[in-house]
């Protein structure tokens, strides 16, 4: 188990450090929408939303997930690319158990994938740490309330005992 949960963090760690060094500036983005506008292909759309797919902006990654995920439906030649420049999209987007499935459906036909053995790896690893951030806040917001009640029923008794 250990060894399963080191595999995770340090896929994870690899991963977000692609992805930091793989965001598209702003000029590549505008390059590929005009190669997308003036000569309309799904090799050219693919590039551009495969682009996207690494972008900062939430905006955007949402926007390649939509167009990738038509690719996939149009049977564009490269599904297992749309499919994992989805997968990195939603992984960004804080969407792990969607990035998860994606990375899955990929090793399922093609179980080589390092690439998406990584990405399910470091899915898997981000959505336990959102689950145990999350566990965290409820505990801190349970105790919170708790302190709050202990201090006010404090406050109340001290009220009435003088009286």
């Amino acid at each position: 188990m250990g060894t399963t949960k080191n595999r995770q963090k340090q896929a994870k760690a690899e991963l977000d450090h692609k992805l930091l060094l793989a965001k598209p500036n702003r000029q590549i983005l505008e390059d590929l929408a005009i190669a997308c506008a003036k000569t309309p292909s799904q090799d050219n759309t693919f590039q551009y939303a495969f682009c996207l797919s690494k972008s900062a902006e939430r905006s955007e990654l949402r926007y390649s997930v939509q167009i990738l995920d038509g690719l996939v439906k149009e049977g564009y030649e490269h599904q297992i690319d749309c499919m994992y420049g989805s997968a990195c999209a939603l992984y960004l987007l804080g969407e792990y158990d969607k990035a998860r499935l994606r990375a899955e459906n990929i090793l399922r036909s093609h179980p080589e994938s390092r690439l998406a053995r990584e990405l399910h790896l470091s899915s898997i690893e981000s959505s336990e740490q959102q689950d145990k951030r999350k566990m965290k806040e409820a505990a801190i917001g349970g105790v919170t309330i708790a302190a709050a009640v202990g201090v006010a029923a404090g406050i109340a008794s001290l009220l009435l005992t003088k009286r």
